[in-house]
């Protein structure tokens, strides 16, 4: 006859999980000696296998009593029924492990392949980290506005990348965040200036008739909150853009 520690031993389980089983009904406690010990018999043994066998395959604790209590047939269904949950447990998984890749990816963080490659763009142009990192949030929140349109958007913003103005831009914004200038920075009279020069360009070539079937207000207004939210300075830049005869920022329009 056994005592608790040699059944535990012996099926090569825990005391503490000899004490659950017990708990949970799963094995039944034997009465005490007359040393004070319980004692365990053959059949404890066999039980106490069946029960880490299942508990081994996944079965869940709650479903083990009904298992050791059931015939072939419907012992057959339970384990099915189980190796169907484990099936739709291991896809879940799988998707959560898919999710942590993107998450070590860093520019895949809750934006579509498309964005981190143009992110990645942006670096080869010369794009400072800390500007990446704004875009990077901007994208976040475009993403979640427009989930259906941001694939479509990928290309002509791609494309951009190759106007000689825009380049100058992003490498002049990333001087000016990563040194910290201040309001009177001249640097700032020149950002402003491509600005306003792109918006004419983008008026004159139609590219200011935004679908509003496909943005709402809420969307851009947040998009010029979280731009003001991470770098003061584009208060600056608005009433530059003021004097060259353009407001708003997300989506420029000319003054009267």
């Amino acid at each position: 006859m056994l005592t608790i520690s040699q059944l535990a031993a012996y099926t090569g389980v825990t005391v503490r999980a000899v004490r659950h089983y017990h708990h949970m009904g799963l094995l039944p406690e034997p009465q005490r000696d007359a040393s004070g010990y319980r004692r365990y018999g053959a059949k404890a043994v066999v039980s106490l296998v069946k029960i880490r066998t299942l508990a081994a395959a996944g079965v869940p604790l709650s479903q083990v009593a009904q298992m050791l209590e059931a015939d072939a047939a419907a012992f057959s269904e339970a384990v099915q029924r189980i190796d169907s949950q484990l099936r739709e447990e291991i896809e879940r998984l799988e998707d959560s492990r898919k999710q942590i890749a993107q998450l070590a990816a860093g520019d895949n963080l809750a934006l579509p392949p498309e964005v981190a490659s143009y992110l990645d763009r942006l670096r080869q142009i010369g794009a400072s980290e800390r500007l990446v990192e704004a875009e990077r949030e901007g994208w976040i929140l475009a993403a979640a506005s427009w989930p259906g349109h941001i694939a479509e958007m990928m290309p002509g913003k791609v494309e951009q990348l190759n106007n000689p103005q825009l380049v100058r831009l992003y490498r002049l914004a990333s001087q000016l965040i990563d040194s910290n200038a201040n309001d009177d920075d001249p640097r700032l009279e020149e950002l402003a200036d491509i600005m306003a020069s792109m918006a004419e360009q983008a008026d004159a070539n139609g590219e200011m008739n935004i679908a509003t079937t496909a943005h709402d207000e809420l969307a851009f207004d947040l998009l010029d909150a979280l731009a003001i939210e991470s770098e003061p300075r584009i208060q600056r830049l608005q009433n530059l853009l003021r004097e060259r005869g353009w407001a708003g920022w997300t989506r420029q329009r000319r003054l009267a």
